[in-house]
C-alpha cells in the first residue's frame, strides 16, 4: 500500500485488501469515532482537550491520535517550541468522515434509547430545525431507501478482500477507558470484522444461514453468533423458510434498514480515500436514475444538501 497525505487518496496494492475492508477498519472503531467527532463538530485539536473532555487513558488517546495521523485523517503540527506541544489538525480526509459520523449519530439517537450520556440534538444551521439526514442520489436529488438501489462487487471486490484484518482493527485497552460506550449498537454491527461482513451480506440480499455461511468464510459457530446478536438487536428478524420451516430466513427489519445510509457514506469514503488498481470493490445503481448511485446527505425539514459538518450545530451535552 502507498500511503497518501490527507489531501490525496491512499494507492493499494492489487490483490490486496480492497476499500471496503480500509474503510471499516477504521470506522469500526468507538475510540476512532469520537475523535474524529469532537474534532470535526467542536473543532478539538489539542491533546489535553480530547483528553479532558473524553474518559480516555493517555496510552489509549495516545495510540488512536498516532494512528490517525499514520493513516492521513489527522496532521500532527506542532504549536509550541518549548517545552515541545503538538495538535492534531483534521485533513481533507479526515472531514471527509462527516456524513458517517452525522448517520451514525442520527441512526443511534433514533434507535438506541439507552446511552451512557444523552445524545445532543442536532440542527440544520441553515434552516434552524432539528433535522435528520436524509439520504439522497447524488445524480438526480432523489430521496434513496435500500429498495431503490441495487449492485454488488465491482473489479476489487470479494468476500474475502472486503473482510477487515484483525490487525487493523484497534482494539481497546483494559482499565481506564477501555470502551466510551457511547455508539454500542453501532459497534455491534461494524465494530467487528465478521459483523461488518454480515451486514454487508445482508444489504446484498443473503437470507439464509448457509448463505451468510459461505459469503464470509466465518465458522459456522461465529456466523450462528453474529446472526442471534443481530436478532437481539432487532436489526434482522428470523422467519420460517420457505423450503423448511426449520430452516430460518433472516430479514432486515425497519430498524435494520435505517442502517443503510451510515453503510453508503461509509463505502463512499472508503471508495474515494482508498483506491485500488483494479477498480471500485462495490458498485451500486440508483434504480429510478439508472446512474451509479453516489450518496447525498439533506435536511429532512427543508430538504437542503448538507454541505458540510458546518451546516449542523450541536446543542451542549449533558452526561448522565
Amino acid at each position: 500500500m502507498t500511503a497518501g497525505p490527507g489531501d490525496s487518496p491512499t494507492l493499494l496494492e492489487a490483490g490486496s485488501q480492497n476499500a471496503v475492508a480500509h474503510a471499516l477498519g477504521i470506522i469500526g472503531d468507538e475510540w476512532t469515532l469520537l475523535l474524529l467527532r469532537y474534532a470535526t463538530a467542536l473543532g478539538v485539536r489539542r491533546y489535553s482537550d480530547f483528553l479532558e473532555r473524553l474518559p480516555i487513558s493517555n496510552s489509549v488517546l495516545t495510540n488512536r491520535l498516532s494512528r490517525l495521523a499514520e493513516l492521513g485523517l489527522m496532521e500532527k503540527v506542532a504549536y509550541q517550541q518549548r517545552p515541545p506541544r503538538f495538535e492534531y489538525r483534521l485533513t481533507k480526509r479526515g472531514r471527509d468522515t462527516w456524513p458517517i459520523l452525522l448517520t451514525i449519530w442520527a441512526w443511534e439517537a433514533t434507535w438506541v434509547p439507552q446511552h451512557e450520556e444523552r445524545l445532543p440534538v442536532m440542527r440544520h444551521s441553515r434552516c434552524g430545525q432539528p433535522f435528520q439526514p436524509l439520504l439522497m442520489c447524488a445524480a438526480c436529488g432523489k430521496p434513496v431507501e435500500p429498495r431503490d438501489v441495487t449492485g454488488g462487487f465491482g473489479p476489487s471486490g470479494t468476500w474475502e478482500r472486503s473482510v477487515p484484518a484483525a490487525t487493523t482493527r484497534r482494539r481497546s485497552f483494559a482499565g481506564a477507558g477501555a470502551s466510551p460506550g457511547l455508539f454500542p449498537q453501532t459497534m455491534a454491527l461494524i465494530g467487528n470484522r465478521w459483523s461488518s461482513a454480515l451486514l454487508g451480506a445482508a444489504f446484498l440480499g443473503a437470507h439464509r444461514f448457509k448463505d451468510f455461511e459461505q459469503r464470509l468464510g466465518a465458522p459456522p459457530t461465529m456466523v450462528a453468533d453474529r446472526l442471534r446478536t443481530f436478532c437481539d438487536l432487532g436489526v434482522l428478524d428470523p422467519a420460517p423458510g420457505a423450503e423448511r420451516a426449520d430452516w430460518l430466513s433472516y430479514h432486515l427489519t425497519a430498524k435494520g434498514r435505517a442502517f443503510f445510509p451510515v453503510v453508503m457514506c461509509t463505502l463512499d469514503w472508503g471508495h474515494r480515500w482508498f483506491k485500488a488498481p483494479e477498480g471500485r470493490a462495490l458498485v451500486y445503481r440508483h434504480t429510478e436514475c439508472r446512474r451509479i448511485f453516489t450518496p447525498r446527505l439533506a435536511c429532512d425539514k427543508c430538504r437542503e444538501p448538507l454541505r458540510g459538518g458546518s451546516d449542523v450545530s450541536i446543542e451542549p451535552e449533558a452526561r448522565a
